[in-house]
């Protein structure tokens, strides 16, 4: 066993929910700034810090930004418990604890959203611990929220992986000094400058 200790993303990594980001984002800066943002500068966004930076960077105004907010989690946080799995990532899930690996997910969802998530694909029987936006001072691509999560599971950074799909998340497992994985399926970045690439879920048990 090499890594005894597996970090997930949540979105784009575990669950394909590219749609669903995107398609809240248009609905909430139609809805109060009136305006469309190019699908590029929206996805270029997701999975780094939160979504309060996120919003900020559409729109400075507070109270916009809050605003903003309000109408994109109402749209959003629902079709969260609907969102299934990428196909082989269970089984992978499954195959990593049968082998007494420790998993964690370390994400920009707040905890009541990785929550929905756990319950509607069943997932949530995998994970020790969760790191959420809400759990830490500051956020992807800082590396405090993987720290946090090695701290929670009383683990070294050596022993450790944290596998997502993101520019942020592959700076965030570089900075705590962890093997950092990126993976090709999640459908809103394409980073091929980790530690490791993998192109399915399945790829993952030969780096792990």
């Amino acid at each position: 066993m090499r890594f005894s200790v597996v970090l997930f993303d949540l979105d784009g990594t575990l669950v394909d929910s590219a749609a669903a980001i995107l398609g809240s984002f248009h609905y909430a800066t139609e809805t109060v700034l009136q305006r469309r943002f190019p699908d590029e500068q929206i996805l270029a966004q997701i999975g780094g810090t939160n979504l309060t930076h996120q919003m900020q960077l559409l729109d400075p105004d507070p109270d916009r930004v809050d605003e903003l907010i309000r109408v994109y989690r109402e749209h959003n946080d629902p079709q969260y418990s609907e969102l299934a799995c990428f196909a082989g990532v269970v089984d992978v899930l499954e195959q990593l604890r049968g082998e007494g690996r420790r998993l964690g997910v370390v994400t920009a969802k707040r905890k009541p959203t990785v929550v929905r998530v756990f319950a509607g694909a069943g997932i949530g029987k995998f994970f020790e611990v969760v790191v959420g936006s809400d759990d830490t001072e500051r956020h992807k691509p800082h590396p405090e929220p993987v720290l946090k999560a090695l701290e929670l599971l009383g683990a070294e950074p050596h022993e450790a992986a944290y596998v997502g799909d993101s520019p942020f998340d592959v700076a965030a497992a570089r900075a705590a000094g962890v093997f950092a994985v990126a993976v090709g399926w999640g459908g809103i970045h394409r980073v091929e400058d980790a530690d490791a690439f993998v192109e399915t879920p399945r790829e993952l048990l030969g780096v792990l």
